[in-house]
């Protein structure tokens, strides 16, 4: 299969496309680790050949750009490794690339004060091999089965659709301690499902909360949904807890879990009830028939963290649904009737009995997440613009080809106006900063592929500009909040990477590398769907178009530097939130589009 590489009209075979799944997902991964480099060392990227030189091995990572992209979606031809005599064989595999990379980096001091901590690169190395094995599989698999099971709706076919992982991510699919047996029921990439592991735990181990009234309750406490989604009542003041079957098998070498059983106050039941299905995040579980989600939680690293929900993050998910009830973000719904928030209405966690300081959560507890209204026509922005190695383009550039001339500006008009500028009008209104990167953003499509409208789904990723705080409290009638309360100006700076690098500059990225459209053209849309919100926004609230301005005027902007954040093992869930990741400054791409 040939891809056009750039505006003009050389093609080349797609080493991504190769029949060789094995080689296609070390290409994939040599692509993820030269976008992290570039981006991180601030290197200029042109067409044509590139060289980046280690000097602390005396080696040389030699490759071609194919498409250079102002969204940093680069693509490259196969690389190779030089070294002071010559190549060093024909192609360069990522293992030994990364291991070279992160040495270069550490030896640089890894763009921290106290360098990279020991141990780092190999732990690094490991697990891009690791998650090159995976992707390996993952797209082996697919490409046998490129269709979806029958009575699997498109929600879920998108939940499923992201089989390399983030982009700019050197090891994007490495999940430390899923066994490959396991992996063929737990990964979504694989359509994997499985039967939720239950507890039954004593009352006084227990804590929970829900919203009142909330829908997707139907009248019900936490306790009495969860007691029917197992189909079992366990009586006796006993409480049904679920747990993802990985969790569950862990929690019972944590001495804390084990004191529980032996004390008789939590006693293991395993598998009960249907079959659910992961979606992207692997720990939130789907089932087209159930009246909600449930998230996990899930001690395997994926990424840059361990997936385990602190306490306030359930609470979080309660307050929110508050906030919404008592009409805080009413004047950004009106704006714009087609965004939502998906609410997360309840929650419910085993406790660790008698510790200082009070309760704390064990790794046993769930989020109840309702199902977003108007499901099938919903999908994950992250299914949509993540590459189908030998399948052909995105699911987003199958569906934007099909509407025919001038859609993909159409599109990301669209996409601007109906997706990222309510996210806006929202900071704007309220303070509150959504950290929509391209998992948690759903986008809304009529029959034809075109947007809709949006929703947003997490209970974790609420910043909470600090200006907004005595407003925010006086609403919710409390003294406290458990969003992510910091400076306005960091705020700022975590969306401009969240908002706009990372979810809506992959739409731009995804439609021309797919071959669509001139991505200089489509910044230029996104600019200009920018500028005429602009107006609006100032209007939603004090300098409420601030943002939105400096999108537009600024030669830099902040972004998250992955190698760099995963060689200081990082874990994003617990680090200080403005010691979360290693962020630089990159240069602006919406500047290019008006250059």
């Amino acid at each position: 299969m040939s891809i056009t590489t750039t505006a003009a009209t050389t093609t080349r075979q797609d080493p991504l496309h190769a029949a060789d799944a094995r080689g296609a997902a070390e290409h994939a991964h040599i692509e993820a680790l030269l976008r992290c480099w570039l981006r991180e060392t601030g290197t200029p990227v042109a067409p044509g050949p590139l060289r980046v030189e280690l000097p602390t091995t005396g080696l040389t990572l030699v490759t071609e750009v194919t498409h250079r992209s102002p969204t940093g979606w680069h693509r490259f031809a196969p690389a190779r490794l030089e070294g002071p005599g010559g190549p060093l064989g024909p192609s360069a595999d990522p293992v030994t690339a990364v291991a070279l990379l992160a040495t270069e980096a550490a030896a640089r001091g890894g763009g921290r004060p106290g360098g990279v901590p020991a141990g780092e690169v190999a732990d690094l190395v490991e697990r891009t091999a690791e998650s090159v094995r995976r992707v390996a599989t993952f797209l082996s698999e697919r490409r046998a089965r490129p269709e979806p099971p029958p009575g699997t709706d498109g929600f879920l076919d998108a939940e499923q659709a992201l089989l390399l992982g983030h982009l700019n991510h050197p090891a994007p699919k490495s999940r430390d301690g899923i066994s490959d047996r396991d992996a063929a029921a737990f990964s979504p990439e694989l359509r994997g499902s499985f039967r939720l592991h239950w507890f039954a735990a004593d009352e006084s181990v227990v804590s929970h909360d829900a919203v009142d009234g909330a829908p997707s309750l139907a009248g019900r406490d936490t306790v009495a949904l969860l007691a029917d989604l197992a189909g079992r009542r366990p009586g006796d003041g006993r409480v049904l807890v679920p747990a993802h079957p990985w969790q569950a098998r862990d929690l019972l070498h944590r001495p804390r879990i084990r004191a529980l059983v032996a004390s008789g106050a939590l006693e293991p039941l395993g598998e009960l009830g249907p079959e659910w299905w992961p979606t992207s995040s692997v720990r939130t579980v789907y089932r087209p028939d159930a009246e909600v989600m449930l998230k996990l939680s899930l001690g395997l690293r994926l990424t840059n963290s361990r997936r385990e929900s602190t306490r306030t993050e359930l609470r979080r998910g309660l307050e929110i649904n508050r906030l919404l009830d008592a009409g805080y973000a009413g004047s950004t719904f009106r704006a714009h009737p087609g965004f939502a928030i998906t609410r997360d209405p309840a929650w419910l966690a085993v406790d660790e009995p008698g510790r200082p300081g009070g309760p704390e959560v064990t790794g046993l507890d769930v989020a109840v997440r309702e199902v977003p209204d108007g499901i099938a026509d919903l999908r994950c922005l992250v299914g949509l613009v993540a590459p189908r190695p030998g399948l052909g383009r995105s699911a987003l550039g199958e569906l934007v080809a099909a509407l025919g001339p001038g859609a993909a500006e159409r599109w990301t008009a669209d996409y601007t106006d109906k997706v990222l500028v309510p996210m806006l009008h929202l900071y704007a209104a309220t303070g509150i900063g959504l950290e929509a990167h391209q998992q948690n953003t759903l986008v809304r499509l009529d029959a034809a592929g075109r947007v809709t409208g949006s929703t947003f789904r997490d209970n974790q990723g609420y910043y909470l500009a600090a200006s907004h705080l005595p407003g925010l409290l006086k609403r919710l009638g409390a003294d406290s909040s458990t969003l992510a309360v910091v400076d306005d100006a960091l705020v700022d700076d975590r969306l401009s990477y969240y908002l706009l690098r990372n979810q809506a500059l992959s739409v731009v990225g995804c439609l021309a590398v797919d071959g669509l459209a001139d991505e200089r053209d489509l910044l230029a849309v996104l600019a200009g769907r920018l500028r005429a919100a602009l107006p609006a926004l100032a209007a939603a609230g004090p300098d409420g178009d601030r943002l939105a301005r400096r999108w537009l005027e600024a030669p830099t902007l902040p972004c998250k530097g992955n190698l760099l954040t995963r060689l200081h093992g990082i874990d994003e869930v617990l680090a200080p939130l403005d010691a979360q990741s290693v962020y630089l400054d990159a240069p602006n791409p919406l500047q290019e589009a008006s250059a």
